[in-house]
C-alpha cells in the first residue's frame, strides 16, 4: 500500500495544498460572489480574511506567499503605466497634476488635523499618519481594464493621479523619517534629488534602448515576456537603492515600455492573462490575510481608532474626486470612478504604517486600525469603482461607434512562413480596435503539376498562421486556394469576402527593371481595385519609433485617400507613435481636415515637398527606427506618375535598414483582363478551410 506523504496539518505546510486551495479559491470565489452582484476583486480579499492567519489560520503567510503578493502589487503597477494612453497621458498632464495634488492635499490637511486634535498623537506622527490617507493603491484597476475602459480619459488622469501623490507621500514618509533620526539636512535633499534624477534617467531612457535591442535579436515570446518582467523588477529595485518606493519603479517600467508593447500585440495579451489569472489575485488575497478581525474585540480605542481612520480616509478621497468633477464638469459616474480607484488603501500604507511602529510613533492602535481601515477602503472603493464602470460602459455602448464607415475586412495573403508574425502584426496596427471582423488569410496556389504538394505546404503555412492569430485573441478564417495566376486568386478571394485591404510581404527585389514590385504584385495591382499594403520587413513593428508617410502631388484626389489615412490614425493610436506626413500643400489641408478628430495635433506634424523626385530631402529626415509608409498610385489615379515604377526599388537601395510599407490607394472598380477559368473555386463563395474543398477537386 502506497502511504500518503502529504500531511493535512492546520495551517497548511505542503505547497501542493497551498498552491491547490488558492487556485480554487481564484477560481470559485468570482463566480460565487456574482451570483450575489459582489465584485470579485471583494470575494478574493474576504476570502484572504477568512483562511488568513489572523482568520481561520487555514494558511500561515510564510515568505514564498509574501513573494507572490508583492509580485502582484508590481505587476498592477506596472500594468497601469503600460496600459495607459501616452498620447491622451500628454493631453491630461495638468489634469493628473490637479487631481494628484487635490487628493493628496485634503487628505493630508484633514488626515493631520483628525490625527493631532482626535487622535491624539504629536503633529510629526499626525503627519505620517496623514501621508497614508494621501496614498492609494490601485487595486480596482485591473477590474476597470478587463472592462475595457482603461483608456477613458478620467482613468488615465486618475492613474497619473495616482503617482503623483503616492510619490508625494512617500516623501513625506522619507522626510518624517529622517526628521526623526535627525538626518534631515542639506545632504539630505541633495542625495534624494540625485538618486531621483539618476532613476528615472535610468529607466526612461536606458529601458526604451534595452528593449528594443533585445526585441529585436531575439523574437521568442517566452523569452521576451522574462525580460519584460526582469526589467519590472529591475525598475523596483533602482526605485528602492534611490530611496523611493518599489511600486513607483514598476508604473516608471510600465511607462518605459508602453510604447514597445502595443496595446492590441500579442505580448500585452500575454501580460494581461497572467496577471489577471495568477499574479493579482494572488495579492488581493495576501491583502486579506493582513486584517485581523479580532481587534475590534479588544477595547474601544482599537474600534474607535480603526473607524475614525476609515472615515477619514474614505471622506477625504471623496472630497478630492468631488472638488476634480466639479471643476471639470464630468458627470457623477465619473467621479465615482474616481473615487473608487483612488480611495484603496494598501502598498504604501501598509509602508507608512510599520515605518512609524519602527521608529515608536505609532502605537499596535493605528497598526490595527491600518489594517481594518485597508480592508473597508479595499471593499468600498472596489464596489465603486466596479459600479460605476459598469455605468460608463453602459453609457459608451450607446454612444455610436467611431468607426470607419465600412467595417474592416483584412485579408492577409501568406506565402512564406517567415513573414507570418509581421504581417498579422501590421495588419493588428491598422486594425480599428471596435472591429469586430475576424483576420482573413489565405495561400493561393498556381495551377500545374506541383499545385497539390504546394497546397499541401500552404496549409502549415496557414496553419501556423492561425496559432499566431490565437496570440491577438482574435479569430481567424483560413484558406488555401488554386487559381491559373496567384494573383487572380488573391483578387477573387478578396472579392467574395468584400475585403476593404490586402496585406502582403514583398522582400524589396524585383524580378526584373520592367515591373515596380514584381511581376505578381504587379499583376494584383492591375486587376484588384481593392487598397494594397506591400510590407517590407526589417525590425519587428513594436520596435519602430516613428511613422514617416511619404506621398505624391494629388495624392488627396484619390478615392481611397479617407481610407488609407484612417489606417494611419489607428497605426498611430495603436502604438502611440507619432505621424510625419511628406506632402503638398493640398494634401496637407486635406490631411489636416481627416485627422483633427483622431490624431492629436502635437503628435502629427508636415513636411512639405514636391514628391518622391525629392529622395534627398526624406533622406536627411528618416530616422533608424522608424517605418517609412509610402504612397504609391494605380495608372489610372490622378496622383501618378511614370516615377512611382521605379520608386518601390529606389527606396529599398537607399533605405536597407528600414521597414517600408507600400500603400496603393483604392481606385474605383475595374473588369479583371485575365480570361475566366473552369477553376471551382471562383464559384464558391464559401470562406472555408482550403483542404476541404481541395479534397472535393
Amino acid at each position: 500500500m502506497i502511504g500518503l506523504s502529504i500531511h493535512f496539518n492546520i495551517p497548511l505546510e505542503d505547497p501542493l495544498l497551498v498552491f491547490a486551495l488558492v487556485l480554487f479559491i481564484i477560481l470559485f470565489s468570482p463566480i460565487v460572489l456574482s451570483r450575489f452582484k459582489i465584485p470579485s476583486i471583494i470575494g478574493l480579499i474576504i476570502a484572504g480574511v477568512v483562511i488568513g492567519p489572523k482568520g481561520l489560520e487555514i494558511i500561515a503567510s510564510d515568505e514564498a506567499f509574501k513573494l507572490f503578493g508583492s509580485v502582484g502589487l508590481l505587476y498592477i503597477m506596472f500594468m497601469a503605466g503600460l496600459e495607459i494612453d501616452m498620447n491622451d497621458f500628454q493631453k491630461n498632464k495638468w489634469k493628473s497634476l490637479y487631481f494628484g495634488l487635490n487628493t493628496f492635499i485634503l487628505p493630508m490637511v484633514l488626515g493631520s488635523y483628525i490625527g493631532y486634535y482626535i487622535i491624539g498623537l504629536d503633529w510629526l506622527p499626525a503627519i505620517l499618519l496623514a501621508s497614508m490617507f494621501a496614498s492609494h493603491t490601485l487595486i480596482a484597476y485591473p477590474v476597470i481594464s478587463k472592462m475595457g475602459l482603461a483608456k477613458l480619459p478620467v482613468v488615465n488622469i486618475t492613474v497619473g493621479g495616482t503617482m503623483i501623490t503616492d510619490t508625494l507621500a512617500l516623501l513625506v514618509l522619507a522626510v518624517v523619517a529622517g526628521m526623526t533620526r535627525g538626518e534631515v539636512g542639506q545632504a539630505f535633499w541633495l542625495t534624494l534629488g540625485i538618486s531621483t534624477l539618476l532613476f528615472a534617467l535610468l529607466v526612461m531612457v536606458g529601458f526604451p534602448i534595452l528593449a528594443r535591442w533585445f526585441f529585436r535579436k531575439y523574437e521568442d515570446s517566452v523569452s521576451q515576456y522574462i525580460f519584460i518582467l526582469a526589467l519590472v523588477y529591475l525598475a523596483a529595485l533602482l526605485a528602492e537603492m534611490a530611496g523611493l518606493e518599489t511600486i513607483i519603479g514598476a508604473f516608471f517600467a510600465g511607462l518605459a515600455l508602453n510604447r514597445l508593447v502595443p496595446h492590441t500585440s500579442p505580448m500585452m495579451n500575454r501580460i494581461e492573462f497572467i496577471g489577471n489569472a495568477l499574479f493579482i489575485p494572488f495579492f488581493l488575497i495576501s491583502v486579506g490575510m493582513l486584517v485581523d478581525v479580532r481587534v475590534l474585540f479588544q477595547g474601544f480605542e482599537a474600534i474607535f481608532v480603526a473607524v475614525v481612520m476609515t472615515i477619514v480616509a474614505l471622506g477625504a478621497k471623496w472630497l478630492a474626486a468631488w472638488v476634480t468633477q466639479k471643476s471639470f464638469r464630468w458627470s457623477v459616474h465619473d467621479r465615482n470612478l474616481m473615487f473608487g480607484l483612488s480611495s484603496t488603501q494598501a502598498a504604501a500604507t501598509l509602508a507608512v504604517v510599520f515605518v512609524g511602529l519602527n521608529l515608536g510613533l505609532f502605537n499596535e492602535a493605528i497598526l490595527n486600525g491600518t489594517v481594518l481601515m485597508i480592508l473597508v477602503t479595499c471593499l468600498a472603493g472596489s464596489y465603486y469603482a466596479e459600479k460605476a464602470g459598469v455605468e460608463i460602459e453602459r453609457e459608451e455602448a450607446g454612444k455610436l461607434p467611431e468607426v470607419e464607415d465600412v467595417d474592416q475586412r483584412i485579408l492577409i495573403s501568406l506565402h512564406r512562413e517567415e513573414r507570418i508574425k509581421s504581417l498579422f502584426d501590421l495588419s493588428a496596427m491598422v486594425r480599428n480596435p471596435k472591429s469586430k471582423e475576424p483576420f482573413f488569410s489565405i495561400f493561393v496556389a498556381e495551377e500545374g503539376d506541383q499545385s497539390r504538394e504546394i497546397l499541401a505546404a500552404g496549409e502549415k503555412v496557414l496553419k501556423k498562421a492561425e496559432k499566431y492569430s490565437g496570440d491577438y485573441e482574435q479569430p481567424i478564417q483560413l484558406e488555401t486556394r488554386v487559381d491559373k495566376y496567384i494573383a487572380s486568386g488573391i483578387s477573387r478571394a478578396s472579392k467574395d469576402i468584400h475585403a476593404t485591404e490586402v496585406v502582403m510581404g514583398w522582400s524589396g527585389n524585383k524580378d526584373s527593371e520592367d515591373v515596380q514590385f514584381s511581376s505578381m504584385l504587379d499583376k494584383l495591382i492591375d486587376i484588384n481595385p481593392y487598397t494594397l499594403l506591400i510590407y517590407r520587413t526589417i525590425h519587428p513593428i513594436n520596435t519602430l519609433h516613428r511613422i514617416v508617410v511619404a506621398m505624391p502631388g494629388n495624392a488627396e484626389q484619390d478615392k481611397g485617400f479617407e481610407q488609407w489615412v484612417s489606417r494611419m490614425a489607428n497605426f498611430a493610436r495603436n502604438t502611440g507613435n507619432n505621424l510625419h506626413f511628406f506632402c503638398t500643400e493640398n494634401t496637407e489641408a486635406a490631411l489636416e481636415k481627416l485627422l483633427e478628430k483622431k490624431v492629436r495635433k502635437k503628435n502629427r506634424e508636415f513636411h512639405r515637398w514636391t514628391g518622391f523626385e525629392d529622395l534627398l530631402m526624406l533622406s536627411k529626415k528618416i530616422q533608424e527606427n522608424d517605418l517609412l509608409v509610402v504612397i504609391s498610385a494605380r495608372s489610372s489615379s490622378p496622383a501618378y506618375s511614370t516615377s512611382l515604377v521605379s520608386m518601390p526599388a529606389v527606396l529599398c537601395r537607399n533605405f536597407p535598414d528600414i521597414d517600408i510599407v507600400f500603400i496603393i490607394p483604392e481606385t474605383h472598380k475595374t473588369e479583371e483582363s485575365e480570361s475566366p477559368t473552369d477553376d471551382p473555386f471562383q464559384t464558391n463563395p464559401n470562406w472555408t478551410l482550403g483542404y476541404n474543398l481541395f479534397n472535393k477537386m
